[in-house]
């Protein structure tokens, strides 16, 4: 009976949540920044959204500030059977003519675990001088091992021993710890030189191959320009089409 009643209860005590309404936030942004920079012309596109992409971030690494690292992007992947979702800020590293690629350690990371049981991800790049963002659907794909070693080797000294000594995602009491494992290869790895430090085998790239690639223009009265590139397959051909804010 107890445990049919706490059942019972909570399930009340979570119906009254769901229907409680907000009388006092306890964050409230009701001003809205207005676009209206520019506008996006479908005939202005590049016919791939691969190029499209370069065409925009190469504006982007001209007019955007530095300090804005316009290579950033939300980096989002879900777990499966239960759907979660997780999200993180990361660096686009390369694009290539089949899609965009990240690097990260794919041991026993949230990511490494999402890519385990569920191949989709998407990736935002968001540059708000520039009132633009890009949003891209794909499946990933691990890059092949020269391609990782290949930006590996163009890493400083410390971030490639970090490499090494991170158990990513992996609880520590202490940040002594992580310290240690720093210092533990950092004595292993003395006598190399910096481009003779190996690449881990768990840390690498992975491609994003996108199904879907958005591009969006903020618009005054928020009648934002949206073109979307759309496939069914990974080696289909995309279909572009305007569509609504």
């Amino acid at each position: 009976m107890i445990p049919r009643l706490f059942s019972r209860i909570t399930r009340t005590n979570c119906n009254q949540i769901r229907t409680m309404s907000t009388n006092q936030p306890i964050i409230f942004n009701p001003p809205t920044d207005q676009y209206g920079k520019a506008h996006l012309n479908g005939k202005e596109l590049e016919s791939s959204p691969i190029t499209q992409f370069q065409k925009w971030y190469q504006e982007a690494t001209e007019k955007v500030p530095r300090s804005a690292i316009p290579e950033k992007t939300t980096f989002s992947t879900a777990r499966l059977p239960s759907g979660r979702v997780s999200s993180r800020v990361v660096l686009l590293k390369e694009l290539d003519h089949r899609g965009f690629i990240v690097y990260s350690n794919w041991d026993q990371s949230k990511k490494a675990k999402d890519f385990e049981s569920n191949k989709y991800a998407s990736l935002n790049f968001f540059w708000p001088s520039l009132e633009r963002q890009v949003r891209v659907e794909g499946i990933m794909e691990k890059v092949n091992r020269e391609t990782s070693v290949r930006y590996f080797n163009t890493r400083p000294r410390g971030s490639k021993i970090g490499a090494w000594a991170s158990p990513q995602s992996q609880v520590v009491q202490l940040r002594d710890e992580l310290d240690v494992l720093y210092k533990h290869y950092e004595e292993k790895f003395k006598d190399l030189a910096d481009d003779e430090i190996p690449c881990p085998e768990l840390w690498g790239g992975v491609r994003i191959v996108p199904l879907e690639v958005e591009f969006w223009q903020g618009g005054a009265s928020r009648l934002h320009d949206r073109f979307t590139y759309v496939r069914e397959e990974l080696e289909g051909e995309f279909a572009v089409h305007r569509i609504c804010p």
